[in-house]
């Protein structure tokens, strides 16, 4: 019931700015909106008029993340009609005049631009190619499919975007964020790859009506543009579970602070208990989700490493600074470990959410595809070389959770979630014909499970367990001989000051 009565809090108490836009500052957003839209349409349609099915959804995420760059400071960069309903849920969407106070007339009037937009530029693909393509669930799935991974991956882009756009990021509050456009860019890329071969990966009313229009056809779009609303709602509705002190901080204030990294600690308070387990368990659930949906593409899909490593990535950004963005049992054990047991009562209901999460995203992906796979050696390769693989790159993976995300003085910030999810790039590229390239716990069990329900046997994930966190443990030895200086009772063995805590706690150090 908490996580309810601070949601409905947070909606009665979000106070937008009470002022309307006046004509000029109307006409800007509604220029930026349009360009924006229009632009991401005409280029989805040229990717999939082209014949660009490896690089389509990276080409499709660029598009947006530097519309987001360019056009963010003008209209917000919404350009899709659900993130915009997300947005005004929340109460952030500005008025659109005096009287509307919640802005729900600036949301119609961002719908209405959006949709004429996302029209537009279905025509203007239809007229440069002189044909068109269809939009419904692809050969072999139904609409039941088609509408739950639209409306998961949906969930997921405005979740996106509310937690990394319309909070303060890793700087305390003070200063705006500079991965915002990155972390909603890298969701096309997920679920672009993940959803694509399922329903198309649409995941924007715009997109939709704009790929229907231009096939001079009207139906699969609306159950395409109900099923991304229910998306954005949702991922409202999950924000303000995440975020509840963002409510309370707009009860005491006329000019609210988002909740940022600074809230962790008041996170610990009992009532406030199922945010961090809830954080590991959203971006855990993702992960493992996308992993499978990717594999089950089979050999050919040569972007699925990049589109897992997508997905950790925007998980990070978007709850990192909630619970430190660990999703992954041997990254929980490292950072145990390397703070010698300090925070071990979270340590435990981390790795029960995440593994939860696993177990859940793969009977998910096997419900929505009906099938599974098994976990094991590649064609070639034994047990033993498998090992060495998961140890050695949960190992580099655990290792660079430590370095980057853990020390007393975070300094790269806005390239945290980069390094981290760049890591998954380096072992599933490397080792995913050895062993799959697992590194985490959670998708094994999640993986070996899904498979259990088809038939297949319950056990190699025990192996990959073991292995990966062995890996995690063996990062926390490195780390303490690379950095001594970040142990105090090592640097006051040495007669030297240990160094001073930053203002805000690193990422991952609550666990």
């Amino acid at each position: 019931a908490l996580p309810v009565l601070d949601f409905c809090r947070f909606a009665r108490s979000s106070k937008p700015r009470p002022q309307g836009m006046d004509a000029k500052r109307l006409g800007e957003r509604g220029a930026s909106e349009f360009l924006g839209t229009y632009l991401l349409v005409f280029t989805v349609g040229c990717n999939v008029l082209s014949g660009n099915a490896i690089f389509a959804a990276i080409s499709i995420a660029a598009v947006l993340m530097v519309m987001i760059y360019n056009l963010g400071d003008v209209s917000g960069g919404h350009f899709n009609p659900a993130v915009s309903l997300a947005v005004t849920c929340i109460g952030r969407m500005e008025p659109l005049t005096e009287g509307d106070e919640k802005g729900w007339l600036a949301f119609l009037a961002y719908t209405a631009v959006q949709l004429v937009a996302g029209v537009l530029g279905g025509l203007s693909y239809y007229g440069v190619f002189g044909r068109s393509f269809p939009l419904y669930p692809k050969p072999g799935f139904s609409w039941a499919e088609m509408a739950i991974v639209e409306f998961l991956y949906t969930f997921l882009l405005c979740f996106v975007v509310l937690n990394v756009a319309c909070t303060g990021g890793y700087n305390g509050g003070k200063q705006p964020n500079q991965f915002y456009g990155f972390a909603i860019g890298f969701v096309i890329i997920a679920g672009g790859y993940a959803a694509g071969w399922i329903s198309g990966g649409a995941l924007n009313p715009a997109v939709a009506l704009g790929i229907d229009v231009a096939n001079f056809s009207l139906w699969w779009c609306w159950v395409y543009m109900v099923v991304q609303f229910l998306g954005g709602g949702a991922a409202a509705l999950m924000f303000g579970f995440i975020r509840p002190l963002a409510a309370e901080k707009e009860t005491a204030k006329e000019a609210p602070e988002a909740q940022t990294s600074g809230d962790s600690k008041e996170l610990d308070q009992v009532e406030y208990m199922y945010v961090k387990p809830l954080s590991e368990f959203i971006g855990t659930y993702f992960l493992v989700l996308t992993v499978g949906l990717n594999v089950l593409q089979g050999s050919n899909h040569h972007a699925a490493v990049f589109s897992i490593a997508a997905a950790l990535i925007v998980s990070i950004y978007a709850l990192g600074d909630v619970s430190g963005g660990h999703f992954n049992p041997a990254v929980t054990l490292a950072i145990l470990a390397r703070n010698a047991g300090d925070g071990g009562g979270n340590a435990g209901f981390y790795i029960g959410a995440q593994l939860l999460a696993g177990i859940l995203a793969g009977l998910s992906f096997v419900g929505i595809t009906g099938r599974s796979f098994p976990l094991g050696p590649g064609p070639g390769f034994g047990w033993a070389s498998l090992c060495v693989a998961e140890l050695i790159f949960t190992f580099v993976l655990c290792f660079t959770v430590l370095s980057v995300a853990t020390l007393k003085t975070v300094h790269l910030k806005d390239y945290v979630g980069l390094a981290i999810g760049f890591t998954i790039l380096v072992g599933g590229y490397a080792v995913g014909a050895i062993s799959g390239a697992c590194l985490n716990p959670a998708v094994a069990i999640g993986i070996d499970i899904a498979h259990a329900t088809r038939g297949g046997m319950f056990w190699q994930s025990l192996a990959y367990t073991v292995v990966e966190c062995l890996g995690g443990i063996l990062a926390a030895c490195i780390f303490f001989i690379t950095r001594p200086d970040e142990f105090p009772e090592i640097a006051a063995m040495k007669g030297e000051e240990a160094k001073p805590a930053a203002a805000a706690p690193a990422r991952g150090a609550e666990a």
